[in-house]
C-alpha cells in the first residue's frame, strides 16, 4: 500500500464515521475505497466490516446521555448477535448478485418507512397503543431483520435500523439514534469476529480505517445531540435515498 492509497483511507475513514453516526451508509464511503485501492469485491467488503467497528463504539460514547436504561437494551443483544451471524455467513457461503438485487430496495423501503412515519403509525397503530408483547415482538423483528441486513452487507444499516426502530418506539429521533449506534457497535464487533475467524480480512487496510472511524464516529454522534429532529430525519431520508439509488445504479450496471 502507497502513501496515496493510505491517504484515500484515512480521509474515506473520517467521513464514514461522521456520516454512520449521523444516518448511516458510510460503508458505501469506505467500500469503494478499498474497491479503488485494489481489494476485490468480497475482501473489500470483509475488511470494510471489520475497519468501521471502531467508528460505531465511538458513536456509543458521544450518544451515551440519549441512551436508555441498559436493562431495557439487555434483551435486544442476543437477538442482534444472532441475526449478525445469520447475516454474515450468508455473505460467505451464499453468491452476493442475487442480494445485491435486493438490497437497493430494502434501503429505499426504509428510507420510505422513515419519510411516511407518521402516515404508517396512523396505519398500523402508534406504539404506546400497543400491548407490551406486542411492542416487544415488534422491536426484537425489526432489530433481527436489520442485523441480519447488517451481517451480510452492512452498508446503510444506520438508515435500515431507524426507519424499523423510529416506527415500533415511542422515542425521540435522537434516543432512536442512539439505540441505532449500540446494536450497530454489536453488527460491528460480531462481523469482526466471524470475519476475522472466517473472512479474507485485508489488515493492512483495516489498520488505516479504523483509527479514522474512530474520530469521525465520536464527532458525528455529538453533531447528532444538537441537530433538531426535523433536520435528523431529513438528513436521513436523504442520506437513505442517495444510497438506495446509488446502490441500485451499481446493482445494475
Amino acid at each position: 500500500m502507497d502513501l496515496s492509497h493510505a491517504a484515500l483511507l484515512l480521509a474515506a475513514g473520517l467521513a464514514a464515521g461522521t456520516v454512520n453516526a449521523v444516518a448511516g451508509g458510510g460503508s458505501l464511503i469506505t467500500f469503494p475505497a478499498m474497491i479503488a485501492v485494489g481489494l476485490p469485491p468480497v475482501p473489500a467488503n470483509v475488511s470494510n466490516s471489520v475497519a468501521v467497528f471502531p467508528g460505531y463504539v465511538a458513536s456509543v460514547a458521544g450518544s451515551r446521555q440519549d441512551l436508555p436504561r441498559p436493562r431495557a437494551l439487555a434483551t435486544l443483544v442476543p437477538t442482534t448477535i444472532v441475526g449478525t451471524i445469520i447475516g454474515a455467513l450468508l455473505l460467505l457461503a451464499t453468491p452476493a448478485r442475487a442480494f445485491e438485487l435486493v438490497v437497493p430496495f430494502l434501503v429505499l423501503g426504509a428510507t420510505a418507512v422513515l419519510a411516511f412515519q407518521d402516515p404508517l403509525r396512523r396505519l398500523v397503530g402508534h406504539p404506546r397503543d400497543l400491548s407490551p408483547r406486542q411492542r416487544t415482538v415488534a422491536v426484537q423483528t425489526m432489530v433481527a431483520l436489520g442485523a441480519v441486513y447488517g451481517g451480510y452487507f452492512g452498508a446503510a444499516l444506520g438508515v435500515m435500523l431507524v426507519a424499523g426502530l423510529a416506527l415500533v418506539l415511542d422515542a425521540t429521533l435522537a434516543r432512536v439514534s442512539a439505540i441505532k449506534n449500540l446494536l450497530s457497535a454489536v453488527v460491528g464487533l460480531t462481523t469482526l469476529v466471524v470475519f476475522a475467524l472466517f473472512g479474507p480480512v485485508n489488515w493492512a487496510a483495516v489498520a488505516v480505517v479504523a483509527p479514522a472511524t474512530l474520530i469521525g464516529g465520536y464527532a458525528g454522534a455529538r453533531l447528532v445531540r444538537r441537530l433538531p429532529p426535523v433536520v435528523l430525519k431529513t438528513m436521513i431520508v436523504v442520506f437513505g435515498t442517495t444510497i438506495g439509488l446509488y446502490l441500485l445504479y451499481r446493482a445494475l450496471n
